[in-house]
């Protein structure tokens, strides 16, 4: 899901930084991003939901490839915030076996590949 966000901070240079971008993919601990500017594993960053304006502290958890000049970063939130995106995500220990997920497979002709 893409939402579009500010993301803020020191870079690995502990230079300030400032960047307009979209998530990739978020959930209730934080999101996958592409940035153009450096950080470090583990580094804090403010995340700002330019929807909402409304702001949380990261951590860069992950570091993926570069690609076209800007690298996937994943940030987790320093604090639980499930409702930051304002999307309902499912609970943890939700699975596709789940018997509400089966009464809405068996309802629903379309996934089971009928017309």
């Amino acid at each position: 899901m893409q939402v579009p966000i500010r993301v803020y901070g020191n870079d690995a240079q502990g230079k300030k930084f400032e960047e307009e971008t979209a998530t990739l993919a978020i959930n209730a601990h934080g999101a996958l991003v592409m940035m153009q500017a450096r950080v470090t594993s583990g580094s804090k960053v403010q995340v700002q939901h330019n929807l909402t304006k409304e702001e949380q502290e990261c951590h860069v958890a992950f570091l993926g490839p570069v690609r076209s000049g800007k690298a996937e970063v994943g940030l987790e939130f320093s604090d639980a915030r499930p409702s930051f995106w304002r999307v309902a995500f499912p609970p943890e220990d939700w699975s596709p076996k789940h018997p509400e997920a089966r009464t809405l497979l068996s309802t629903n002709s379309f996934t089971q590949g009928k017309k």
